[in-house]
């Protein structure tokens, strides 16, 4: 089966930029949210990205036009019935998520691919929510963010993945612009498995007086090349993702690299997330694009 039409659920941050990314790459995109208002919020956020590529000359104006008419919203499942894969970014919640897969399980035909953008929830329990046939057909597409400009997915199977739909799987990956990495249903899959440790770390550095906020991110800037520092990109990210995420990884393995460090969960309790609230370890409220380092040791 030739994937021809793509269908997404959620049309929030990342729901809008996969569905973007994949009405751009020629596909045929019907997006379902819960409401008319939400929809309207996701296209908005997408005209946007399209008009910054068409300003900067990434895309031409009959592109930016071509992409809007392959994107149609919708609140209704059964739109999506006719979809050859159906890529889920919606609230990271198993539950709301099994219940979901399971509507559409009874409504979509039996070769459709479904696909979850989780970034750490286990594909195989979202898969038990759906038919025997169904979960040979059932993969993890991890997209990162903003999903129209990073080039990574992780394509993830699980042990009931048929080789051939997981195939297929990372050349739809290839085909929407990305570089697919395979994965297993490991928590975490590849980058978190290694980007959270990295992260907690740095926070665990900051508790014991190894270094201030500043020092620690520009010494594994300058010194490691990274492109920013651990507690710019912990802002960036989202704290309380952060935080969520290193729970299900610790949950997961019991290893103390993956326990939150109390000085993560204290500022998450406090509400400091970082960028989307205003503070985290930096403070944005006055100047976001200059921060100030929060005095929180």
């Amino acid at each position: 089966m030739e994937i021809k039409k793509v269908g997404v659920l959620g049309c929030g941050l990342m729901g809008s930029g996969i569905a973007q990314t994949a009405a751009s790459a020629g596909f045929e995109t019907t997006v379902r949210e819960v409401s008319q208002e939400l929809i309207q919020k996701g296209f908005t956020s997408i005209e946007s990205s399209l008009e910054k590529f068409a300003e900067k000359r990434i895309i031409t104006a009959d592109q930016q036009k071509q992409t809007r008419d392959r994107l149609f919203g919708t609140t209704s499942f059964d739109d999506l019935a006719d979809c050859d894969i159906i890529i889920e970014a919606i609230i990271e919640n198993l539950e709301e998520k099994q219940n979901t897969y399971s509507q559409l399980d009874a409504i979509c035909k039996p070769e459709t691919i479904f696909a979850s953008n989780t970034s750490s929830l286990s594909i195989t329990q979202m898969m038990s929510a759906t038919s025997s046939a169904r979960q040979q057909r059932f993969i993890g597409m991890h997209f990162f963010n903003p999903v129209p400009i990073m080039k990574l997915v992780e394509v993830v199977r699980t042990i009931l993945t048929d080789p051939a739909v997981y195939d297929q799987a990372v050349e739809f990956g290839r085909k929407l612009g990305k570089v697919p990495v395979r994965a297993s249903d490991k928590t975490g899959f590849i980058v978190n498995r290694l980007l959270v440790p990295y992260m907690l770390d740095a926070i665990r550095a900051l508790e014991e007086g190894v270094g201030s906020t500043v020092d620690i991110d520009n010494a594994m800037k300058l010194g490691c090349g990274y492109p920013m520092g651990p507690f710019t990109l912990g802002d960036f990210v989202g704290l309380d993702t952060t935080y969520y995420i290193a729970e299900i990884m610790f949950n997961e393995f019991r290893e103390k690299r993956f326990s939150p460090p109390p000085l993560l969960k204290r500022m998450v309790m406090a509400g400091l997330y970082g960028r989307k609230s205003g503070r985290g370890f930096y403070d944005y409220t006055k100047d976001p694009k200059n921060p100030a380092p929060m005095n929180l040791v």
